[in-house]
């Protein structure tokens, strides 16, 4: 029987990727985060694919934490799959999911399957990880999270909406991939490319949207080798980023602790981290905070003008607006959904490589006109800017291409 990957047509195929999230006070977790669909014909697969996980983390002694905030579909698929998973872990903590879609939250919530635990963010599991005691017998089979009502909120669809509306600018760059990839390697089927995109989005902790852009950008292998030559590069030297002991090698701990260090910079209540993605040639939201969802929708639909974010990408130097009601840089729809956010101020300061070329923008807003960065919180964010500039040409040389290379060899292993 062919997978959802090998139907033509067919919706994306689940992806799993794992990271280690560190810091609880008696363990870690061991984050498995998700993106694609579900159907019936590809449920076995990935529950086998999610029971290796959950017993590679039962093995490490970390507690597995499922973000589902990417399953586009399920039901059934989903349910007889965690279903699965949790019987084969008799004996073991609960299982964890944290940012369930609206469809799949209400299905596991009906079906109240034991071993099973909502919660509507990471954190918030993370939290109550670290107050409840870890001994089996003292947790209880089923608890119901107040904060997770039965029935989908309006804030709920909103963010569904955001989603799709961000796979719908990233969907076809994933085809792009597998098509280069297909014709490159002399591939049957896409589902060959996919798997083995999969698989080093896996093992090198790089996101597939990440991968597979690279992919499409990057000049062909000619030879065993796709970059011949390269030599490990040293981590840059960072003067902000370096805090906290961070690992340069997990983006999302990167990038979240881009928009943390912004915000205390600039004492901000909401801000935003976008990168530039190479294939489509825009910024990518990476990382939000304070911002609510009607803005969210507008921003992940991206402008190529009107915006103080592509303003500082086009000048390659810092935009602010003190005042989002008369500023004349702003577009029609840009004004209001910054007055809906309840933003009347912003500053958004391009993240510019070594080579003069802008990688990304990092914005932040106030709620009072008039609110400028003091000249000592501008030097900062310029600081700031330029550690994630350093960091994220260094991570593109060292560990994206690490993966591409990865993807090469292997592919190479089964060309006639």
């Amino acid at each position: 029987m062919k997978s959802a990957s090998d139907r033509p047509g067919a919706a994306a195929p689940l992806v799993i990727e794992s990271s280690v999230v560190e810091g609880l006070p008696a363990e870690g977790a061991l984050l498995l985060r998700m993106s694609g669909s579900l159907d019936a014909d590809g449920a076995h697969a990935w529950s086998e694919e999610l029971r290796g996980h959950l017993a590679k983390a039962d093995r490490a002694g970390l507690r597995p934490v499922l973000d589902m905030a990417h399953v586009l579909l399920g039901g059934a698929a989903v349910l007889r799959t965690l279903s699965e998973a949790t019987l084969a872990r008799t004996g073991r903590p609960d299982l964890i999911i944290v940012r369930a879609r609206p469809g799949v939250r209400e299905a596991v919530h009906l079906a109240r399957l034991a071993g099973v635990r909502l919660y509507t963010t990471l954190d918030e599991a993370l939290r109550e990880m670290a107050r409840t005691v870890t001994r089996v017998e003292d947790l209880p089979a089923w608890r119901s999270q107040m904060a997770d009502p039965l029935r989908p909120s309006y804030e709920d669809l909103h963010k569904e909406v955001r989603a799709l509306r961000a796979r719908v600018r990233t969907a076809p760059v994933i085809g792009m991939a597998q098509g280069t990839l297909m014709v490159r390697y002399g591939l049957a089927d896409s589902g060959s490319a996919f798997r083995v995109l999969r698989e080093a989005s896996q093992r090198f902790n790089v996101p597939l949207r990440v991968l597979v852009s690279a992919v499409v950008v990057a000049r062909p292998p000619d030879g065993a080798v796709w970059f011949p030559g390269r030599r490990p590069l040293p981590v840059p030297a960072l003067r902000i980023l370096a805090r906290g002991g961070r690992d340069p090698r997990y983006r999302r701990q990167m990038i979240d602790a881009v928009l943390h260090e912004a915000l205390a910079i600039g004492r901000a209540p909401a801000g935003y981290v976008q990168f530039v993605d190479p294939a489509v040639n825009a910024l990518m939201l990476e990382t939000h905070h304070g911002c609510d969802e009607t803005f969210l929708d507008v921003l992940v639909r991206g402008r190529d003008e009107g915006t103080a974010d592509a303003a500082a990408r086009t000048r390659g130097q810092a935009v602010s607006v003190p005042d989002v009601v008369t500023d004349p840089l702003l577009c029609d729809d840009s004004r209001r959904a910054l007055l809906t956010n309840g933003t009347r101020a912003l500053r958004s300061t391009p993240v510019v490589s070594g080579a003069g070329s802008c990688l990304g923008v990092i914005t932040l807003h106030w709620e009072e006109a008039g609110r400028r960065p003091t000249a000592g919180q501008s030097d900062a964010l310029d600081v700031l800017a330029g550690d994630t500039a350093a960091w994220l040409s260094w991570y593109h040389r060292s560990v994206l291409l690490d993966a591409l290379e990865h993807v090469h060899k292997a592919l190479s292993r089964r060309t006639p």
